[in-house]
């Protein structure tokens, strides 16, 4: 009894705040902070270190509804590939701000395990509440939509509800792009005989990969390279990758896009890149409700009926509508919500899709696209 009763008196409390007011008591671990950002959550059963990794959930708190997390703990980010990408992760950090889980498991077991996950996150500085109904929590944004959040660790008492909403909270602003784009002009696989410049709003290793598989020279540039600088690196091909935020916060991106277009070159937009494209087309986009996280997503080609089952991590979408009278149409669609996930270029060597190809976390079956993409420079 008497551990049992120190463990007890060794707890942390912490709480999860929506706007709205509703208000979630858990256990704390990880940093002793308190964040005010976005709040949403992702479906997946496992994948937690790429998740957590990804660029895309900057400036955001996770909310796991899988109940179990920690259960194979986190590999070690010494493990790298021969790009020298690090295997299990698809960012050199964690990306999220917070997180939330209802069991975080304190005993991991995996033969790739280096440490446990409440270790990790406290060593990356990240607030974290277990304990909670993640289940009552997603059911909530599901019926309200995406809201803002503050999760404290440490803390005596609640903090009062975050004001403003969630579509204006800093989470939409270009400056979570700013943070997790390359710094630098950055050059992998330097003996490819074909080139491909990724422009970086918060590119997924796993994308990166995609690319470097296919004997591909990779050149990495920041977001808001222009289109001269893009050009001077004399491309076969462009990626346009994944991101956080309100794509039409990335106006230097859309510009260069643009231009892109003009020149007929080859391009893959994926997930936010998907956006940007259909932006410098003249379509719109808009804030979904709770947005598409997690690894089970399924969408139909628009070409052949069939479905295939996506990783996805997005909280906008293109309106199908604004497409047209542009140079693009619809080309994969959402079976659950009848959302845009795919669009392809009427002439040109062009296309995007809202998912992730390179899945990490999730199913592969769509890798096929980068396939695709590098065909259309390559005959």
């Amino acid at each position: 009894m008497i551990p049992a009763v120190l463990h007890w008196w060794k707890k942390i409390k912490a709480y999860l705040v929506l706007e709205d007011g509703t208000t979630f008591e858990g256990e704390g671990h990880g940093a002793q902070a308190e964040v005010t950002c976005e709040v949403v959550f992702n479906t997946g059963m496992v994948g937690y270190p790429e998740s957590l990794t990804d660029p895309s959930y900057n400036g955001q708190i996770l909310v796991q509804t899988y109940p179990l997390i920690g259960c194979y703990g986190v590999p070690s980010m010494t493990v790298r590939d021969s790009y020298g990408l690090p295997v299990h992760f698809e960012s050199e950090r964690v990306q999220v701000s917070g997180y939330a889980v209802y069991e975080l498991q304190p005993h991991p077991s995996h033969w790739t395990c280096a440490t446990d996950l409440e270790s990790w996150l406290k060593e990356q500085g990240i607030p974290v509440i277990s304990g909670i109904d993640t289940r009552a929590l997603t059911k909530r944004l599901r019926t309200k939509g995406t809201m803002l959040g503050t999760l404290t660790v440490g803390r005596g008492a609640p903090p009062p509800p975050p004001t403003g909403v969630a579509g204006g909270s800093p989470r939409e602003s270009t400056s979570h792009v700013k943070n997790v784009t390359i710094r630098a002009p950055a050059v992998y696989n330097a003996s490819g005989k074909k080139t491909v410049v990724m422009i970086d709003c918060g590119t997924k290793y796993g994308i990166l990969r995609g690319v470097l598989e296919r004997s591909i020279r990779a050149v990495r540039l920041p977001y808001d390279a222009g289109l001269d600088e893009v050009l001077s690196y004399r491309p076969d091909g462009v990626v346009i990758s994944n991101g956080p935020g309100d794509p039409k916060e990335c106006a230097p991106t859309i510009a260069t896009t643009k231009g892109l277009l003009e020149m007929g070159l080859p391009i893959m937009g994926i997930c936010l890149g998907n956006q940007i494209l259909a932006l410098a087309a003249g379509a719109d986009t808009y804030k979904l409700p709770y947005g598409h996280r997690g690894q089970n997503q399924p969408c139909v080609d628009a070409k052949t009926g069939r479905c295939y089952i996506t990783s996805q991590n997005h909280g906008y979408a293109i309106k199908g509508e604004s497409l047209e009278g542009t140079c693009f149409s619809i080309s994969f669609k959402n079976a659950n919500d009848g959302t845009v996930e795919g669009i392809t270029h009427s002439s040109k060597p062009v296309f995007g899709v809202q998912f992730h190809p390179e899945a990490r976390p999730g199913p592969g079956e769509t890798g096929y696209l980068f396939d695709e993409f590098v065909r259309g420079f390559s005959q």
